[in-house]
């Protein structure tokens, strides 16, 4: 089997803890890798010499910071086709869609397979290993295999969501008739992917979850078939996923459609539980965050997106609090512009800063200082890093990545912390600074014992002509809905 040594690394730190304060933070420690596994882990010195002399292949980790791969729990890669297109730069998140629905009825096999690996290519070299897709657009022979066979090319754990939308504009959903499906065909094509590709053995690279769209494209019927179709795969671990809660128009369509509010309807329709997660919930109350812990639903918060559509705030500090599994999401790249998974948990450090200091005096819990809320604890870098591994994993019902330890997965990241933008902060603290600090890209990133990133370069595919046909193809999709 092949050995793997990550050798002498200023800090590795492994989030083996629930609670993000209490994880072990190694100096001078090294990590080694046998097979797919994390063999032995701990400081430098306490290596055994035969240990070291036998092994293939070793990383001088000097100077940089080892943390678990990243993951995240919500995306739409077919969107890096779309970024920054004028049209919707300044839309909410319907009028977003509104626009957007007729140029994805364009999408094509390639393009899905290609924009995919773009996608993925992004999240590696940022020191993601473990990632969800929800594809919900299948127009042209589009199939979901076009994703997963992309992860397989580029080497990233993968979580592939067989997204649907049955409802469209012509009986009362949001998305044109022209990119909606049949129901029956739906639930068949879900059960074939389930069966072909789903595998739930620990350490599984390939899983399927079902995934219809949302509640204002997919009918009652087939949310409930859909959760009943996963759980009759007993023991399997076929999870749920949608969207849900994600701004004040969601909400006012879930009054006026259910008479519900949206983890009501979710709770009507078998939709919480362990096995289920939900994008966004920016809008999720009281009742609902209780609803969700009592029942250990998972949410995937998308602070970027939710930025970028002027969508809110998550509640996430209450979430957290209340006992509700949290990870992190980069959403589509049409609705966040980027994949970055460290700039993700920037971005979700500093979003819950800024939250707390919006909330009015009698629900903040701080000190106070002439009168100006000192709440920047509300979200601390360590928190942040949770919900990007462990957190992340806990939400996509993976017990075997997120964290560091022997019998885990080799799944992990490197970062160069002699460069200029931990210049002055890596000093102090390493762990803090990778998100204090300005973002940086990962120097290696190691997916199931497999170093898909080294020196900062992708080592599974070429870059170079990827993108070159990645802009040819949206300029091609573009130019025929114009």
């Amino acid at each position: 089997m092949a050995t793997l040594l990550i050798d002498r690394a200023t800090c590795i730190a492994t989030f083996d803890h629930s609670d993000p304060a209490q994880g072990r933070e190694l100096k001078d420690a090294s990590l080694l890798i046998r097979d797919h596994l994390i063999e032995w882990i701990g400081p430098s010195s306490e290596l055994a010499p035969e240990l070291r002399e036998q092994v293939d292949e070793v990383i001088d980790a000097r100077g940089h910071l080892v943390t678990p791969g990243l993951v995240n729990t919500h995306h739409h890669m077919y969107q890096s086709l779309t970024r920054a297109l004028p049209a919707v730069q300044n839309a909410e998140l319907f009028g977003w869609l509104q626009g957007l629905y007729p140029i994805w009825t364009g999408l094509t096999p390639e393009m899905v397979q290609v924009s995919t690996q773009v996608a993925m290519a992004e999240l590696l070299m940022s020191g993601c290993t473990t990632t969800s897709d929800h594809l919900y657009l299948y127009p042209n022979g589009v199939r979901l295999e076009d994703s997963i066979e992309a992860a397989q090319r580029i080497g990233m754990r993968f979580m592939a969501t067989r997204g649907s939308m049955s409802v469209g504009r012509s009986t009362g959903g949001l998305p044109p008739d022209s990119v909606v499906e049949r129901e029956d065909a739906i639930l068949k094509d879900s059960q074939r992917l389930i069966e072909t590709w789903h595998d739930a053995r620990v350490g599984s690279m390939l899983q399927v979850a079902l995934a219809p769209c949302s509640p204002f494209s997919v009918s009652t019927a087939l949310m409930k078939e859909s959760a009943a179709l996963a759980r009759s795969f007993k023991g399997q671990g076929v999870r749920l996923h949608t969207h849900l809660a994600e701004n004040d128009h969601d909400i006012a369509y879930s009054l006026e459609k259910f008479n519900r509010t949206p983890a009501q309807y979710a709770q009507e329709l078998g939709w919480l539980g362990d096995d289920v997660w939900h994008a966004h919930c920016v809008k999720l109350d009281d009742d609902g965050i209780s609803l969700f812990a009592a029942s250990r639903t998972g949410v995937s918060h998308c602070p970027c997106s939710n930025m970028r559509l002027a969508s809110g705030i998550a509640p996430v500090r209450r979430m957290l609090d209340a006992g509700v599994p949290v990870g992190l999401g980069v959403d589509g790249s049409a609705s966040n512009d980027g994949a970055h998974m460290v700039g993700e948990a920037r971005q979700a450090l500093l979003l819950a800063r800024v939250g707390r200091a919006m909330q009015p005096p009698e629900v903040r819990a701080g000190k106070t200082f002439f009168g100006c809320d000192l709440g920047p604890a509300e979200m601390t870098a360590r928190d942040a890093l949770h919900l990007a591994t462990r957190g992340g994993a806990q939400v996509l019902g993976r017990s075997d990545v997120g964290h560091l330890a022997p019998g885990l997965c080799a799944d992990f990241a490197l970062f160069d912390l002699r460069t200029l933008g931990f210049a002055g902060g890596a000093v102090h603290d390493p762990v803090a600074s990778l998100l204090l600090c300005a973002s940086p890209q990962a120097a290696c990133t190691v997916v199931n014992g497999r170093v898909v990133v080294r020196q900062g370069q992708l080592t599974t595919v070429d870059l170079g002509p990827l993108l070159e046909k990645h802009n040819r193809l949206a300029r091609e999709l573009a130019q025929a809905a114009a």
